[in-house]
């Protein structure tokens, strides 16, 4: 398998991470859907990240629907089996996603956007999504993450919750330091932090 896309974005790494979580070989371009559209292009003609070339020769794209295929692929899941805590930690993914696709939105609104074109109530709008988000995660999650480190918010080993929600939060303080100051959400920083010294983390670090 080859997986396409910077490192940079969440929805990227998060397949990367869980792909090597999951055990499962792949190659990896880093590729920009800006700074190399055309060569992007080529690959994907939709231009979007992650793209996911399966050994087939089937080109995926969207990260949750990569995730899906790859678990059915490696023969496990990354999600808990018991009813209420697989419908707790769809929540807290669907929650980290939004976290991420908020998180972007601001970044494009500051970066791509000529500042006389944002519409400032718009992006107070987005602002207190990401807020509201960070802040359900971090009620859900609570002192899950213990302090001895010692167990993971569904078990002994990290799954697709803890994965995506640390990588959701590295995204975010690393794009919006100022907006997201780590010691607001303390479950979330200790929840991340020894996320990002797992193996599988080090092996696809962060390089925005």
């Amino acid at each position: 398998m080859h997986l396409v896309g910077m490192l940079d974005s969440p929805y990227v790494r998060r397949v990367a991470v869980s792909l090597t979580t999951l055990g499962l070989p792949f190659t990896h371009e880093s590729v920009s859907v800006f700074r190399h559209y055309e060569r992007f292009q080529g690959i994907n003609p939709v231009v979007k990240a992650p793209t996911l070339i399966t050994d087939g020769g089937v080109v995926l794209m969207d990260s949750t629907l990569i995730l899906e295929h790859t678990e059915k692929l490696a023969g496990r899941s990354l999600a808990p089996d018991e009813l209420s805590a697989h419908a707790r930690a769809q929540r807290l993914i669907g929650l980290a996603l939004a976290a991420c696709e908020k998180s972007v939105q601001i970044v494009y609104e500051n970066q791509l956007r000529p500042e006389e074109k944002r519409h400032q109530p718009w992006l107070d709008r987005v602002n207190e999504q990401l807020l509201a988000a960070y802040r359900l995660i971090e009620a859900e999650i609570g002192d899950a993450t213990m302090e001895d480190g010692e167990g993971w918010l569904f078990g002994p080993a990290p799954l697709q919750a803890d994965i995506t929600t640390a990588i959701a939060w590295t995204f975010t303080t690393r794009m919006l330091p100022d907006l997201m100051p780590a010691d607001a959400f303390p479950a979330l920083t200790r929840l991340t932090t020894r996320a990002e010294a797992q193996e599988a983390f080090k092996a696809w670090p962060y390089d925005g």
